[in-house]
């Protein structure tokens, strides 16, 4: 487990206006002062992410949640109560003192308090809000474990390993922007029959909305069962439809543990040079909904 003194090495890099990877229950994070315009540029840049993808602020409390923001109406209030700490991010206007980079140049910006307890002492003893998207390159796996960091950028940004992450794909995001609640991204936590935003041209309201994203480098195909699979010697992903006599990988039938497994299990396959990895759909159901939408990304 991380010590205390890497947790204090750690925030004082954040304080002096490095980065660093941090693990969070959902994915790990690449962290840069929130309040920093070229703190954060330096994670654009190591990641090769383009500016129209807005970062997402992790805090450690409503209240410092809403020293970021200029509303913060009752339905903020109340999802922060029940969901927070946890993997709900939420959309709301911004205050000033957040620089345009971190939110794509886009008048809100989204904020949540993650359930991780390093990110959460990492953040407190930082004393600042910390702006962190996945730690990986820009339309890559994200990463679930430090290993996969360190795969992805070397020696080039210290890694706080605390382990795999729990949840294991990325937070959902809801807008309260304008009054109305809005769904961006899906995730783990269902908010009910709530309809999915249309993502308009320009800046993206959310991150993890780019048509193609979460993919490994290896071609990745989203089927319906053994009789869709290419030739050749790929890997087979399934839940349903028992495996094929080439490289097979069992998920868990229930959508958080399949959910908690799927980014490692990528990781794992893409490490073997295969000529595809075909992935059999989950169902059309709610529960699976952000399970599909980070499989139809990654298929491309």
């Amino acid at each position: 487990m991380v010590s205390e003194a890497e947790i204090a090495r750690a925030a004082a890099v954040i304080r002096g206006g490095g980065l660093i990877a941090f693990p969070t229950e959902t994915v790990y994070g690449l962290g840069a002062n929130a309040l920093d315009a070229a703190a954060v540029a330096k994670i654009f840049e190591l990641k090769g992410r383009p500016a129209s993808s807005p970062l997402i602020i992790h805090v450690t409390s409503i209240e410092m949640a809403r020293n970021l923001v200029t509303e913060w109406p009752s339905e903020a209030d109340q999802l922060a109560r029940r969901y927070w700490p946890g993997p709900l991010t939420m959309v709301l206007p911004k205050a000033a003192a957040i620089p345009d980079i971190v939110t794509a140049g886009l008048p809100t910006v989204g904020v949540r308090v993650p359930s991780h307890p390093v990110a959460l002492k990492l953040i407190g003893q930082a004393g600042l809000p910390i702006a962190a998207p996945s730690a990986n390159r820009f339309g890559g796996l994200s990463p679930t474990t430090a290993e996969h960091v360190r795969r992805a950028f070397g020696d080039r940004v210290e890694v706080l390993d605390g382990g795999p992450a729990g949840i294991g794909i990325e937070s959902t995001v809801v807008s309260l922007a304008g009054g109305k609640l809005t769904l961006l991204r899906p995730g783990m936590i269902s908010l009910g029959d709530l309809e999915q935003a249309s993502v308009p041209s320009g800046s993206h309201p959310s991150p993890g909305m780019h048509p193609r994203h979460y993919c490994p480098r290896t071609p990745l195909l989203l089927v319906g069962g053994l009789q869709s699979l290419p030739d050749g010697p790929g890997a087979f992903v399934w839940w349903n439809t028992p495996g094929f006599r080439g490289r097979s990988v069992r998920m868990p039938p229930e959508p958080a543990a399949y959910a908690a497994r799927l980014y490692g299990v990528l990781h794992e396959l893409d490490q073997e040079n295969r000529p595809w990895i075909a992935v059999e759909a989950p169902p059309e159901t709610p529960e699976w909904a952000a399970i599909r939408d980070r499989l139809r990304r990654a298929a491309g």
